[in-house]
Formats: structure tokens, sequence, C-alpha cells
């Protein structure tokens, strides 16, 4: 059966000895997180001699400008999909990523190196050879990065409105350019900067003179009539967003669009079908009214990659994880295969 923790520690990653992971142990939905399957009855000890069941999966979570650090949104995430916890046994482990919380900041930080300290760190907790990974919005850098470096010690992988990188050579140049026009002007500027110009990112977000991201700014443009229906289930949210940023935004928000929207080293529709046997599955869910991240380009990379479960719901925007009943049909259908039909 699945529980709730809401304790916390540190961690410190032997590969970067000066680097701090602040940790949580939840069972929520949120930016970073671990969760697995429960598979047998076996305890590990916590960093702080706390024990915890060994099964768990890995969750990524991201909304950009939150992270793990809100406890009290972790509360009601729970109690959202308690039941559905407690029917497939279920555990998360969440930490927040560095830059964001009290994790240390990172400044050498890459899409290879925080798969790897994913991977450290599911071995310093002693949760097996396999886990989960699931990724929403920025999060979806890390799960296609997972993919890449550590696919050998996933046993399934969810992709939920993954944020795109409009230079990854695999798209055809007409159709990034339809899509990258979908956004704001600011937004374009903002991206160009990101990618041309990564050193200028912190400062382009916080001048007078232009318009900065429309994401940092959170213009209400950028949300979808679903989106703006659900933003009550995500106040919460706000109450700890000092916390969230309280080691300044450059390591944590504008680092973020530098690794996202930089040049990538591999891209993702190069990647292989990790499960070639059917052991492990990897879903992408995506709203088909996003306004963040065009549904065009999704429906290529799913093509592109005929191996990943693509699930397009009609009327969801970026906030398609709050809508009612999508999380409990995400973790079912990554757990549970094609047996979960939404209603």
């Amino acid at each position: 059966m699945g529980g709730i923790w809401l304790t916390r520690s540190m961690a410190c990653l032997k590969n970067w000895p000066n680097i701090r992971l602040s940790l949580f142990m939840v069972l929520a939905l949120l930016d970073m997180m671990l969760l697995l399957q429960q598979t047998s009855h076996q305890y590990l000890k916590f960093l702080n001699s706390i024990e915890y069941p060994t099964s768990l999966l890995h969750l990524n979570f991201h909304l950009f400008n939150g992270c793990v650090g809100s406890l009290n949104f972790t509360v009601l995430a729970c109690l959202s999909f308690q039941e559905v916890v407690d029917e497939l046994g279920i555990y998360i482990v969440s930490f927040d990523r560095p830059g964001y919380g009290e994790s240390d900041p990172d400044p050498k930080r890459t899409r290879k190196s925080l798969a790897l300290d994913i991977e450290e760190l599911a071995d310093q907790l002693g949760l097996g050879s396999k886990f989960y990974v699931v990724g929403f919005s920025m999060g979806g850098q890390v799960v296609w990065s997972c993919l890449k470096y550590i696919s050998h010690r996933l046993t399934g992988a969810a992709l939920i409105a993954p944020v795109i990188n409009y230079w990854w050579p695999g798209f055809p140049a007409n159709l990034t350019k339809e899509a990258y026009y979908l956004q704001l002007p600011q937004d374009q500027w903002a991206l160009r900067v990101a990618h041309y110009a990564p050193w200028l990112a912190y400062w382009w977000n916080t001048q007078k003179l232009f318009p900065p991201s429309a994401v940092v700014a959170r213009r209400p443009e950028i949300f979808s009539a679903q989106d703006v229906q659900l933003m009550p289930k995500l106040a919460v949210r706000q109450i700890n967003r000092a916390q969230v940023i309280q080691q300044g935004v450059h390591e944590s928000l504008f680092r973020d669009m530098m690794i996202g929207f930089g040049t990538w080293e591999f891209d993702p529709m190069d990647l292989e079908n990790p499960f070639p046997n059917g052991e492990g599955s990897v879903h992408l869910w995506q709203g088909d009214e996003d306004r963040l991240v065009p549904v065009i380009l999704q429906r290529y990379i799913s093509k592109k990659l005929p191996w990943i479960h693509y699930h397009e719901i009609p009327g969801s925007g970026h906030l398609i994880a709050d809508a009612d009943g999508m999380t409990e049909a995400i973790i079912k259908a990554l757990l549970l295969g094609d047996k979960v039909t939404l209603s």
C-alpha cells in the first residue's frame, strides 16, 4: 500500500561533493520526484535513519518556476489521488533540482549531469535497479536525458506537455517556423536570447526596456481556457514561491532556459526504443489547446518515434495534469499500460 511522508533531509552527491540536494519524502505530483511501484516488503534506511519502502518510482515534474518546496501543495496533491496510490501501492520521493529551494546551484549543470544525478540519488536511497521517470513541462528535458543516458535503469517514462526545443535538428524547418511564430513575440525573443546568447538570459528577462518572457511574467495570454479554469487549484503553489526561488532566479529559472533551449548534444528524435521487448513503455501526454507547447510539434515527435504511446487530450491546455482525473489516468497508463482509457 502507499504512504505519505512529509520528511525533509539533505543528500550530497559523490560526483558533486559540494552540491546538496534538498530531499522531501512525499506522495504528490510536484517538481522532481522519485516514485516506484511496490514489488516487495523490503525496507531501506533513509539518510536520517527513518525507514521507507525500497519500491519507488521516479517522477520529474516541473512547472518552470516551481519546485517541491511547498509541503502544503504536497498534502493537497496527495489527497487528490490517494485512492490510486493505495490501489497500486506506489511511493514517491521528491527533491528540489539544483538551484531551486534549498538545493545548491550547479552552474556546470548539463542535460547529462542531471540524469546521472538522478541515477546516483536513486542508488543512494537504495531504490533498486529500475525505476520510472515522469516529466512535466520543463521537466520533459530531464526525461529525454534519462532516456538518452540512463535508459538501462528505467522501467517506464512519461512526458506531460514537455517543452520543445525549436532547434532540435529532427524537426522540419517549415514546421518549427510555424510553431515558433505561434508564441508571443516577447517569448520568441526570450527563446532567441536563451539559445544564441545564454549569458544574457538573466539580463534580458529582468531589464525594463523590452518585455521579458511571458512565461516568467505569467502573462494571462499564455493560458488556455481550461488552464484559466484550473487556476484556483494552483493558487496554493504561490504561497511558497519565495522559497522556490530563494537562491535567485539566475540559477533556477534562467539556468533552466539556457539548458532547455540551448544547443543539445543529442536529438530526442534520434533515440531508440528503450524497451524493444515490451518490458516497459514511454508515454507522451499533450493538450491540443496548449499555448506554451505547440501540439503540432508533439504530433511530429510521436510519428518519428512510433514506440511512444501518444495521448492527445482535446480541449486541454498546458496544465493538463491538473484536470480532473488526469493524474490517475497518467499514473495508471504508465503502470498498467494500455489498460487505461479516459472517460
